[in-house]
């Protein structure tokens, strides 16, 4: 009869020793647990980042599409009205005699000025008071006036020198112009009086108000002109443009409604100094290759977004996409059509020098602009910001795309819902992995404490076996 060894033992459903186990568990629960959830969860979860990362990229994208929008809308100001073809500027014959400057819609021609008296401020000097500004003039109240205006000027003994006097004259809250300086002669101290307003009306005038005396070296009117000597007359300015005479207090005068000349001298008998009123093309020209540089601008962020890299092999986040398609169209549309100016020669971007590159982009003739701007001014203004005009309907058009209910927002909130329900999708699958991890960690924790249970089973058995008698074959 053979014998059954010592050694041998019934087989163990699993390993005591199993990596993390512990307390005699024989399978690592948490381990087991965390990979099942895991290889469940991957693909799933693999699919929602996916989607997630096309619809952030058609977001970015949209957004860099607002972008390019917005920036070409803004060279469309400058364009799309026709008082943004009012600029005018002006220049003068004579800078000696007057200087101009027009503001937009000023009317353009050639205009006679002739200019015989200039606008000037009153200057009065006093009769010498004491030999210096040290010496005391007396106390009392005086009211200084310059035209409508007045204010008074308390005098007492802590101020009662010319000097004192001179000071509280400046330092005067409401004083409306006069500046009181003392000027020293070889006859003593006199008081200089002088006003900041120019104009006939502003005249300065001084007085006594306290009903005393003790200031009336210092008083000065229309009647009473003893004690001051006129230095400088207030005068107004005395002009005339293209024979039509008039005045002005000032030697800055708004006329020819929005042009401003200022006053510098006079002419000479009978040589009228000549003011010119033109269109300032240059700016004009400016302005458009503004929306030039934009639109080139625009159309290369249109071409990334849109376009196929060859050179990396990549499409752009937009390539085939029906907004983007929808807005070029609409784009090219405005930028070729026909537009009513007035003139069969000039009525489209391409008639005025401005023409499409083999590569999509704009391009312009400078001088082909310039003789259509010279010779039909009004025909180029109405291309651009007349009824129908190309930066009158882009802007009209761009500013749809990007209101509140355009298509772009339109897009972008529904491309904001898909994120946010592809987020809804991601907690979701997390709610439903905890749930599951919960599941198994519940089933796996009592298989185990059943393993744990059988192996015990299994070492007693084992123990119990090799502790009886060994069986002697027969042959033994």
């Amino acid at each position: 009869m053979t014998s059954t060894s010592a050694t041998s033992s019934p087989v163990s459903v699993a390993s005591s020793s199993s990596a993390g186990a512990a307390g005699g568990s024989v399978i690592n629960v948490s381990s087991l647990v965390s990979q099942l959830v895991a290889a469940t969860q991957a693909p799933q979860q693999a699919l929602i980042n996916s989607r997630t990362q096309a619809v952030t990229a058609q977001i970015s994208a949209l957004g860099s599409l607002k972008g390019a929008l917005s920036s070409f809308q803004s060279s469309l100001s400058a364009l799309d009205t026709p008082d943004s073809f009012n600029a005018e500027f002006a220049t003068s014959s004579d800078q000696a005699v007057f200087t101009a400057t027009a503001n937009s819609g000023a009317p353009t021609g050639t205009y006679n000025v002739t200019v015989s008296q200039l606008a000037s401020a009153q200057q009065l000097l006093s009769t010498h008071l004491g030999t210096d500004g040290t010496a005391t003039i007396g106390t009392g109240t005086l009211q200084v006036s310059l035209g409508n205006a007045s204010f008074s000027v308390n005098i007492t003994d802590s101020n009662s020198t010319l000097a004192g006097i001179a000071s509280a004259i400046n330092t005067a809250s409401n004083n409306p112009g006069v500046t009181a300086t003392i000027i020293q002669g070889t006859d003593g101290a006199h008081l200089l009086l002088s006003s900041s307003l120019t104009g006939a009306d502003n005249t300065i005038t001084v007085a006594e108000t306290d009903s005393g005396s003790a200031l009336a070296a210092l008083t000065h009117g229309s009647s009473d002109t003893t004690n001051y000597t006129e230095q400088s007359p207030a005068h107004d300015a005395e002009y005339s443009i293209s024979g039509v005479a008039a005045t002005s207090s000032s030697n800055t005068i708004s006329t020819l409604n929005g042009v401003t000349l200022t006053l510098l001298g006079k002419t000479a008998a009978n040589t009228p100094a000549t003011l010119t009123v033109t269109t300032n093309t240059a700016t004009i020209v400016s302005n458009i290759n503004a929306f030039v540089t934009a639109y080139n601008s625009m159309a290369g962020e249109f071409s990334s977004l849109g376009g196929y890299n060859a050179t990396t092999n990549t499409a752009g986040p937009m390539m085939g996409n029906a907004l983007l398609s929808s807005v070029q169209n609409g784009i090219r549309s405005a930028l070729y059509a026909l537009v009513n100016t007035g003139s069969s020669t000039y009525n489209s971007l391409a008639s005025i020098g401005i023409t499409t590159s083999s590569d999509g982009t704009l391009k312009v003739d400078s001088e082909k602009l310039q003789t259509a701007l010279q010779t039909n001014f009004s025909a180029v203004s109405q291309l651009f910001s007349g009824t129908g005009g190309v930066a009158a309907k882009l802007n009209s058009r761009i500013t749809d795309e990007l209101g509140s209910s355009g298509i772009i927002e339109s897009n972008s909130a529904s491309l904001t819902k898909q994120e946010n329900a592809l987020t809804d999708q991601t907690n979701q699958l997390n709610d439903q992995m905890a749930a599951l991890t919960t599941s198994l960690t519940l089933q796996y924790s009592s298989l185990n404490t059943l393993l744990s249970s059988l192996q015990t089973t299994s070492s007693y058995l084992t123990q119990a076996f090799a502790s009886l008698p060994q069986v002697q074959s027969k042959n033994g």
